[in-house]
């Protein structure tokens, strides 16, 4: 048996959920005598009340041998950036524990593990010394990782002044190419642009391939079918399974497709200048849309408030039930150009063609964006798609219709 390089046992996380006692110019008051902090501090630590308390992981229990590549999967709230956070040192568990057998590079929320007020150099070199590295071997790698990560121009500015795409392509550079181990590698890498991500997943690759150990979170489950052998399927905080990948992605999928409800529920990672109210796709605001079998017109519109000037466009993307990418829409990319939005309300309304797919559910992606710069706000699986499929439709080929941008999927000639 392979030496073990990260093994989990009888892991829990419990955080306490705050409450105000009033609202108001009185909420220092309540039940006609002063509020007295302290009475209430040592109150709620003897007799935690059940609605205060929410467990992030509970019981968690695994092994992880080196030049393992696992993938952790699940919904929002399931304990997996938790569960990374602990892994890394960042947080402490409530119960059980977590061994480490190697050094850590980590990749989670932008922003975690660089100085603002330090330049992209410092902070590389900052990095390398908390992994103890010597300066040597740091400067053999420092050119590699600035190629990598597209900021040789900005290398000495401080990161505080950064682009959250910029920023997620220094940190993901240092972590993926410092003498680690282990590389612990979060959601954020949707962060960066499409070219960027598959640069990232091929790095990652690469990685894997050296022998070191990878934990990859993902909701790109055809990213983590791709890159990993074995997955491990978080639900509410507890482990649901711990099998290969493909079983643990079915059993993700039959979960999560079990549930209806608003689009904007979807709405994740929405920017502090930004306020979304409403978002519908042919005109429901439902994430469930039947197409029927003929070349469909698909509607998407946005509406709410912008609280500075910005530039935002729509963006949409079409995955099969693994997530498996099969069309494009991005007027931003292919025109050039990106409608700029002045504080106030906004309304934006785009109409895509999606021709010939065959019979089958889809997950329709939502995104604004000003492309290439910055996401606005991510809508991950915002639409579930059920297609009755166009009768002559017989699988996918890629080609880039010139008018729209979307990607077509044209009937396979048979041979």
């Amino acid at each position: 048996m392979n030496e073990f390089a990260i093994r989990v046992e009888h892991l829990s996380k419990r955080y306490r959920i705050g409450k105000l006692i009033r609202q108001g110019n009185n909420r220092l008051a309540g039940g006609g005598r002063f509020y007295n902090p302290f009475r209430y501090l040592i109150s709620t630590l003897r007799n935690p009340s059940p609605d205060e308390i929410i467990w992030a992981l509970k019981d968690v229990s695994f092994e992880v041998h080196r030049g393992e590549v696992v993938g952790i999967i699940g919904r929002n709230g399931a304990g997996k950036s938790t569960l990374l956070k602990i892994l890394s040192r960042i947080t402490e568990p409530t119960e059980g524990r977590a061994q480490i057998n190697g050094r850590v590079g980590s990749l989670l929320e932008v922003g975690t593990g660089f100085h603002p007020e330090l330049t992209g150099r410092e902070n590389v070199y900052l990095n390398g010394a908390i992994l103890g590295m010597r300066k040597s071997e740091i400067d053999s790698k420092f050119d590699e990782i600035v190629s990598f990560a597209e900021v040789e121009r900005f290398i000495d500015t401080p990161v505080k002044r950064y682009s959250s795409g910029m920023y997620v392509r220094l940190a993901f550079a240092v972590a993926a190419h410092l003498e680690t181990e282990i590389l612990l590698v979060d959601e954020v890498l949707a962060v960066g642009d499409v070219a960027f991500q598959e640069k990232c997943l091929g790095k990652m690759g690469d990685v894997a391939r050296e022998g070191r150990t990878v934990l990859f979170v993902s909701h790109n489950l055809g990213a983590v079918r791709q890159l990993c052998q074995r997955g491990l399927l978080l639900k509410s905080g507890v482990l649901d399974l711990d099998a290969g990948v493909v079983e643990c992605i079915s059993r993700y999928l039959a979960h999560g497709t079990q549930q209806s409800g608003l689009i904007v529920g979807h709405v994740e990672e929405t920017h502090p200048a930004l306020e979304i109210d409403t978002i519908t796709v042919n005109g429901s605001a439902l994430d469930e849309l039947r197409l029927p079998p003929k070349e469909q017109e698909i509607c998407v519109e946005v509406s709410g408030r912008v609280k500075e000037p910005l530039r935002m466009e729509i963006e949409a993307r079409l995955f099969d039930m693994y997530e498996t990418p099969l069309a494009f829409f991005s007027p931003g990319h292919l025109r050039g150009y990106t409608p700029r939005l002045e504080p106030g309300p906004f309304h934006l309304k785009r109409t895509m063609v999606l021709p010939q797919i065959t019979q089958g559910e889809y997950y329709l992606y939502l995104y604004l964006t000003e492309p290439g710069v910055i996401y606005w706000a991510k809508i991950p699986q915002a639409v579930k798609v059920l297609a009755e499929g166009t009768p002559t439709a017989t699988g996918h080929v890629f080609e880039y219709y010139k008018g729209a941008g979307w990607v077509l999927l044209p009937e396979i000639e048979q041979k």
